[in-house]
């Protein structure tokens, strides 16, 4: 469904934009440069609604509708893929390793002497 709307929208586009350029402007004639007399007609200075002008608007509604329904079904959300549903294998719990027992030696960590520093060398 998604894909077919895809496709009416990218063709609604393409279609929006070769009607578009189509059309002539406002300013094509060169009486309307001077105001020839346009504003004593029945449908004013811009002429009865062409086939082009009722054909923008029916892609610009078509592209509208399109682009809001795109919209809504991107932004759903979806239920079944929810990973709180989803049942899963039981994960084994592991047990946190005991610290190391003191050594047998009788001294404590604290007591035990420390290499860090270099001795210093007779001097003779």
């Amino acid at each position: 469904m998604t894909t077919l709307i895809i496709i009416l929208h990218v063709f609604v586009c393409v279609a929006l934009i070769l009607i578009v350029l189509l059309q002539t402007g406002k300013g094509a004639d060169m009486g309307a440069v001077f105001g020839g007399g346009s504003s004593q007609t029945l449908f004013g200075s811009t002429g009865a609604s062409t086939f082009l002008s009722k054909a923008t608007t029916i892609a610009a509604v078509i592209f509208m509708l399109t682009s809001l329904v795109l919209a809504y079904i991107t932004s759903a959300p979806k239920t079944d893929g929810s990973i709180m549903t989803r049942e899963k294998a039981p994960v084994e719990q592991s047990v946190p390793a005991t610290p190391a027992a003191p050594e047998a030696s009788g001294t404590t960590p604290a007591e035990a002497p420390q290499s860090a520093a270099p001795a210093e060398a007779p001097q003779e």
